[in-house]
């Protein structure tokens, strides 16, 4: 009985070892990771755009090189804590929009004006496709007066390019406040990619954005 306690009280101990030298490796790569994290976040900038449903511009600047995460949400408004309900119905004056959060040195702001103008028809007012109401409308909202000149440049250069038969409506404002959308619409592309709007309105967008920048995708989304 004795050996047999020993050995127990051995193989405990060596097990209560294992378990906090496995703790503080697991501590050491999560405050790594956190490190990592915080470098990475660092170096980010954020961009605010409205270009209709908001699943399908989350799915198009997901797939840039250089986009690190994209969040659907409304901005543009003035009263606290919109819901997807009131937005739509028209009772704020919030736009379905992301917030953007992207490497400068991968993407630049530009590029990714050019690519919000691109994927989208910037001519209709308060409308893209099915979706009608100030909710769905083309907007930009800036956070500097560099992001306001990029956005102003680009809408001038396409008005004068007559790529399109009417004048470019986006609305070049302001940002003021950003709400994330609720959880259900966050990547909302990839995870229903058989729901009649996603497969019938947001793929054709989706795939035309890939088809004209494939130069600037991420590896995975390039074919």
């Amino acid at each position: 009985m004795k050996i047999f306690n020993t050995l127990t009280l051995i193989l405990c101990s060596i097990l209560l070892v294992c378990c906090a030298a496995k703790q503080n490796s697991d501590e050491e790569k999560q405050s790594e990771s956190e490190v990592v994290d915080a470098a990475l976040a660092a170096k980010l900038d954020t961009a605010y755009f409205a270009s209709g449903c908001f699943w399908c511009t989350e799915a198009v600047f997901e797939r840039v090189n250089g986009v690190v995460d994209v969040v659907s949400g409304y901005s543009g408004g003035t009263i606290d804590n919109p819901t997807y309900e009131m937005v739509g119905a028209g009772l704020t004056n919030y736009a379905e929009a992301v917030r953007i959060a992207y490497d400068p040195s991968v993407v630049s702001y530009e590029l990714l004006v050019e690519f919000f103008y691109a994927s989208h028809d910037p001519t209709t007012l308060n409308r893209q496709g099915p979706d009608v109401g100030k909710q769905y409308r083309s907007a930009i909202f800036y956070q500097t007066e560099a992001e306001k000149k990029a956005a102003e440049d680009r809408k001038e250069y396409l008005d004068k390019s007559g790529k399109y038969d009417s004048k470019i409506v986006t609305q070049i404002v302001p940002f003021t406040k950003f709400y994330i959308a609720e959880d259900y619409h966050q990547n909302y592309y990839e995870l229903h990619p058989n729901q009649p709007y996603v497969y019938s309105v947001s793929r054709p967008k989706v795939e035309k954005f890939v088809k004209q920048y494939k130069d600037y995708l991420k590896k995975k989304y390039k074919k």
